[in-house]
């Protein structure tokens, strides 16, 4: 079997190690002095452990193998804070948490003034949340969340502002009360709904009554009117009657005349007397029926009583000589009533209140009113 003959490497020169070994360390020590800083950042420079300032954005040379560079972020940045378990002041455990918003305002405080900035704006916040909420009864800390807000951004304000960091805003995210708590608030919650949903009740009730009481407090004065307009009319019906009683009255009584006047005449044609004594009335009685007793065409009329009148006390009494106009005011104002009344029922139907509805009791005293003023001329005749 034929082997192949050996190749023999050469061995490196001291001097290519040292060359390449010192390339290495070039390169190395290029990587080291270049230093990129982003745009929304700032680092913090240490030379052999001594600060020497800040590098901006951008490519910064720093001195390689003994610099160090610290990062910090400069646009706001948000810290959540644990949930914290404090007693308020009306002694009731409660559990809050909260986020604070915060901006590194200058990197170079933040890096020499404090060790690490969010461990301790969250550890503030903490202490700073529990303080306030043990300062507010429950109810307060329930319902007043910016307050609690305003007051935690306030704590905070005065030694973040050392540090070179600024609070931008303060939100509690939550507070819980204990569960106990959580169910004696549940049951008084349902025993407030239950109260209103009784007062509702209550109040439609009562309003249901006033409406029903208000419709037929209205009815009744429309009733009452209406029951007023028919006494009216009925008493303005008998003073009609009592016209027109008269009137026919007046007609009888001018009839019985005549009678009485033929009867006479009939008398006197059986009396044996030759001499006669004629009233006026019976003249007048022959003057107006002579024509047909003696058969003769005599045209002119006869002067004297035709007919029997009533005195003028008693057809001022009546009535006799205004009939006509009583009968037209009689006529206009039931028009003008019955129309005000129709009117006033129409708004009472619609649901308005009439200006001129007057109550029941309003509705009685003027009726007495009326009845003392008809009543008064006749106890004045008496």
């Amino acid at each position: 079997m034929l082997f192949a003959p050996l190749q023999v490497i050469p061995t490196p020169s001291p001097f290519t190690l040292i060359g390449l070994l010192l390339l290495i360390l070039l390169i190395v020590a290029v990587y080291q002095a270049i230093e990129i800083v982003d745009a929304y950042e700032k680092e913090a420079l240490t030379v052999f452990g001594e600060y020497r300032g800040l590098l901006e954005p951008g490519i910064n040379f720093v001195p390689p193998f003994v610099s160090r560079t610290y990062v910090f972020d400069m646009r706001t940045q948000t810290i959540d804070v644990p949930r914290q378990e404090a007693i308020t002041r009306d002694n009731s455990p409660v559990t809050a948490d909260a986020v604070v918003y915060i901006r590194v305002m200058d990197a170079s405080r933040a890096f020499l003034e404090v060790d690490d900035y969010k461990r301790a704006v969250s550890n503030l916040a903490q202490t700073t949340l529990r303080a306030v909420i043990g300062d507010m009864e429950l109810d307060e800390t329930l319902n007043k969340r910016q307050e609690i807000n305003a007051r935690i951004r306030e704590e905070l304000d005065e030694p973040t502002d050392e540090w070179g960091i600024r609070v931008e805003s303060v939100e509690v995210r939550e507070v819980n009360p204990s569960k106990d708590v959580q169910q004696a608030m549940e049951q008084q919650t349902s025993a407030e709904r239950k109260r209103r949903a009784m007062i509702l009740e209550a109040q439609g009730e009562r309003q249901s009554a006033i409406e029903r009481a208000e419709g037929e407090k209205r009815s009744n004065i429309i009733r009452a009117q209406g029951e007023k307009q028919s006494q009216i009319l009925e008493a303005q019906g008998d003073a009609i009657s009592t016209v027109l009683r008269a009137r026919s009255a007046e007609s009888m009584g001018e009839r019985a005349v005549i009678e009485r006047g033929m009867e006479a005449l009939e008398s006197i044609g059986t009396n044996e007397s030759t001499t006669f004594v004629l009233p006026q009335e019976l003249t007048s009685l022959l003057g107006r029926y002579g024509k047909q007793l003696t058969d003769s065409d005599i045209e002119e009329p006869v002067e004297g009583l035709e007919s029997l009148e009533f005195d003028p006390e008693t057809r001022e009494l009546l009535g006799l000589d205004d009939i006509d106009d009583i009968l037209q005011e009689i006529g206009d104002s039931v028009d003008v009533e019955m129309a005000e009344v129709e009117e006033e029922a129409q708004a009472v139907s619609e649901g308005a209140t009439p200006g001129n509805i007057k109550s029941a009791e309003e509705v009685i005293e003027e009726m007495d009113a009326e009845l003392e003023e008809e009543t008064e001329p006749e106890r004045d005749e008496s």
